[in-house]
């Protein structure tokens, strides 16, 4: 494990390179022991791919403190479980109409859209990260028959719940907004939602499953199109 400053209060620890569910995993653990350990001296803590941010009171702690403490919690990491976290599972309205890209992409495949479809639905996606936007969570890794490069010019307008494909990953916007992810479908359910306890539906390790669902569904459902 490697620990560096990120800031006056701020300290990132790695634990690996590049993207894998048992790093992930063991993000997770160093995150729920950083946690139980700095108690009322801890700001906030943002886990991604391979790393963790701790940021701190310094009013309470300091710099020396909260490494060795990450350090202490980072030697009591075990090999972890990556089935264990909660699955989330949504809704997706899969279709041209809801879809712009979904049919060059099973084109471009060499796969019809139905299969793209089935793919789609047919793995668990672990929550690596979640950013660029709240609630806009990068779930992996994506089948490789279904990955797909973004998109050269991206679109200044992507509708909210879109359901898209880049590279390795997979996302569902979570508010209109720019982007160049390949857009195969919508889900009527909102990724964020300040006025909600929690907030997000899902959460960093936890992991994800598609469901498809027909139109009149998705529109029962509170989706627009």
């Amino acid at each position: 494990m490697r620990i560096h400053t990120a800031g006056e209060n701020a300290l990132i620890a790695y634990l690996g390179e590049g993207q894998s569910p048992e790093v992930s995993a063991q993000v997770q653990q160093l995150c729920a022991a950083v946690e139980s350990a700095l108690g009322s001296d801890l700001v906030d803590l943002v886990p991604s791919y391979a790393s963790l941010l701790v940021i701190y009171n310094p009013l309470t702690t300091d710099h020396l403190a909260v490494q060795a403490c990450i350090r202490e919690a980072g030697q009591s990491l075990a090999a972890a479980s990556t089935g264990d976290s909660k699955l989330v599972t949504l809704p997706v309205y899969y279709s041209s109409e809801s879809g712009p890209d979904l049919e060059n992409l099973a084109n471009s495949a060499g796969l019809s859209v139905e299969q793209v479809i089935d793919i789609h639905q047919q793995r668990e996606y672990r929550v690596y990260a979640i950013g660029f936007a709240p609630g806009f969570a990068y779930l992996g890794e994506v089948d490789q028959r279904i990955a797909a490069a973004r998109l050269t010019t991206p679109r200044q307008k992507v509708p909210r719940g879109a359901v898209a494909i880049a590279d390795a990953q997979t996302a569902v916007y979570p508010a209109t907004s720019p982007g160049g992810w390949n857009l195969i479908g919508l889900c009527p359910q909102r990724m964020f939602d300040p006025d909600s306890d929690p907030t997000m539906p899902v959460s960093v390790g936890d992991r994800v499953r598609f469901e498809a669902i027909n139109r009149s569904r998705f529109l029962a459902q509170g989706g627009e199109l």
